[in-house]
């Protein structure tokens, strides 16, 4: 298994990569690298979203590096260079997110844990960050701190194209008639970067945009299409899980988390309220981005690193 490298993202010197097998034997890609600067100050476990892959956050990666933290990431299956669920590779599926806190577990003590420095810090976004949640009241939790972008608490009605309800209860139903491998209403294999710019709800920046499209017109096989019906029954069933009226009160590792004020994707007011119950979250409201905030303008992106910087006590020297 091996990164994608283009001029415009190129593969960050001095990585390992690789892949390690899943609670199944599933063989799921991850790479990792160390600090390129001085003081170290342990790893970040970087987790992205749904239909994301490890090229895209290479960016991110070296922003990490150069604040002295190595990073650790890795692909979730089904997805990016991972292995496929499912005979159309395009599809989004999972048969429950529990398949995901099993291949965290994998993952922290197949990788993480052996070859890389600690604290660990976990960084994740959107679906990566309602995962880092679901295992955050875990007792002998990995994590320091977890600092989440967007994280998938729940889905945005604007997304859903109805209400939490009702899109749980026609999951369960076509579920209950084989269909959980099947697309979602209206969905299909074409890949979310393959739209055009205009209009997207992931980001207002178009060079990040294009790049990412860069990356997806040289390996295809990174893309995926929409989620099954499985997926989103598992999806809804795992924010029903974070927004239980004890459940946030349960986490007792700091939480950093930043809402995007123009989310469409991720219930902005949701991420806000969790907030306030766990006892030991705060929240940022990031005005005017979409619902990927790590791939935003430069602008959003400064506002982030500069709360991130201030929640770890990084302090960046001017070259």
């Amino acid at each position: 298994m091996q990164l994608v490298s283009l001029a415009k993202n190129p593969v960050p010197s001095g990585g390992a990569v690789g892949a390690f097998k899943g609670y199944d034997g599933a063989e799921l890609r991850y790479a990792r690298w160390d600090a390129t600067r001085l003081p170290r100050r342990g790893t970040i476990c970087l987790f992205g979203g749904r239909a994301e892959f490890i090229e895209k956050y290479f960016e991110v990666i070296a922003d990490l590096r150069r604040r002295g933290f190595a990073v650790a990431t890795m692909d979730w299956r089904g997805q990016g260079g991972s292995q496929r669920m499912l005979s159309n590779p395009h599809k989004g599926h999972v048969r429950g997110f529990w398949e995901y806190d099993r291949d965290l577990i994998r993952f922290m003590k197949d990788i993480v844990l052996p070859d890389c420095p600690p604290p660990f810090v976990g960084l994740g976004h959107s679906m990566g960050g309602s995962i880092l949640l679901r295992n955050a009241t875990m007792p002998g939790l990995w994590f320091e701190r977890i600092v989440l972008t967007a994280p998938m608490v729940a889905i945005n009605e604007a997304c859903l194209g109805t209400t939490a309800s009702r899109a749980q209860t026609y999951a369960e139903t076509m579920s209950l008639f084989g269909m959980s491998t099947a697309y979602v209403v209206g969905g299909s294999d074409q890949v979310y970067a393959h739209r055009k710019f205009e209009g997207n709800e992931l980001t207002s920046d178009p060079e990040r945009w294009q790049r990412t499209k860069a990356v997806l017109d040289l390996a295809p096989a990174l893309g995926l299409g929409s989620p099954t019906v499985g997926w989103l029954k598992s999806a809804l069933r795992s924010c029903r899980m974070l927004n239980a009226p004890d459940f946030p009160a349960r986490i007792n590792v700091p939480l950093l988390m930043f809402a995007a004020g123009n989310d469409t994707i991720v219930s902005t007011r949701a991420v806000e309220d969790f907030a306030v119950r766990a006892k030991v979250s705060s929240c940022i409201l990031m005005p005017g981005s979409k619902h990927e905030i790590l791939q935003e303008n430069d602008a959003v992106r400064t506002r982030f690193w500069a709360a991130f910087d201030a929640y770890l006590g990084v302090e960046m020297k001017v070259a």
